[in-house]
């Protein structure tokens, strides 16, 4: 079967996402050239430019990709109606789940949130910052939370993303799967410390 011209246009734009993903693994992306992604494609350096503007674009296009699992995951825990427990366990188990099924991705979040870009950095902390609000959104439907702030809602998102992400960072860096187990066993009693805080908490008034 002939390949059409736009089909042949995604997959080497297909091509460059991968290749920027694979050579930044041991590095940040501010360090990747325009040249070595053209080189690992197998395309001219003008070539690029028929996808991407640049290397930060390139970036930019990685976070969003990046961002479709962590957006998956957080869909797959809030699926239903969660309590304060179905929380901290499908928080821990999808999160190793996604981290194990799209480990580049998520290795990729935790190296350029850091030291990338200041463009793609930003674009990750906005991302973040989405992820915060929406479960901020979904907690203000849990038992208890009726009476707290909006601010209080979003303090409490922010902690446990910010677990879920030192979490996958961790889990990132653990040298073999049997590594895993007290990685999520610390994750799973840090959010239950959080919320057994949270479920005692009062909104000032």
């Amino acid at each position: 079967m002939t390949e059409t011209r736009v089909e042949r246009k995604e997959r080497t734009r297909r091509a460059i996402l991968d290749a920027g993903l694979a050579l930044c693994e041991d590095s940040s992306l501010i360090a990747l050239s325009l040249r070595q992604v053209a080189k690992e494609v197998g395309i001219v350096p003008t070539a690029f430019y028929r996808h991407f503007e640049s290397i930060e674009s390139l970036g930019l296009a990685l976070v969003d990709e990046s961002f479709v699992s962590l957006r998956a995951m957080l869909r797959d825990i809030r699926q239903g109606a969660p309590s304060y427990a179905d929380i901290v366990d499908r928080s821990v188990d999808i999160l190793a789940q996604h981290v194990r099924q799209e480990r580049a991705h998520f290795a990729f979040i935790g190296r350029e949130r850091g030291a990338g870009p200041p463009q793609v950095r930003d674009a990750i902390h906005h991302e973040i910052d989405l992820c915060e609000h929406e479960l901020a959104t979904d907690l203000a439907l849990l038992p208890g939370t009726e009476s707290w702030s909006a601010e209080d809602l979003r303090v409490l998102s922010n902690l446990i993303v910010t677990a879920m992400v030192a979490t996958a960072e961790r889990l990132i860096s653990a040298p073999q799967p049997a590594a895993e187990k007290p990685i999520t066993e610390t994750a799973r009693t840090q959010l239950r410390m959080v919320l057994v805080g949270a479920l005692n908490w009062r909104s000032r008034t």
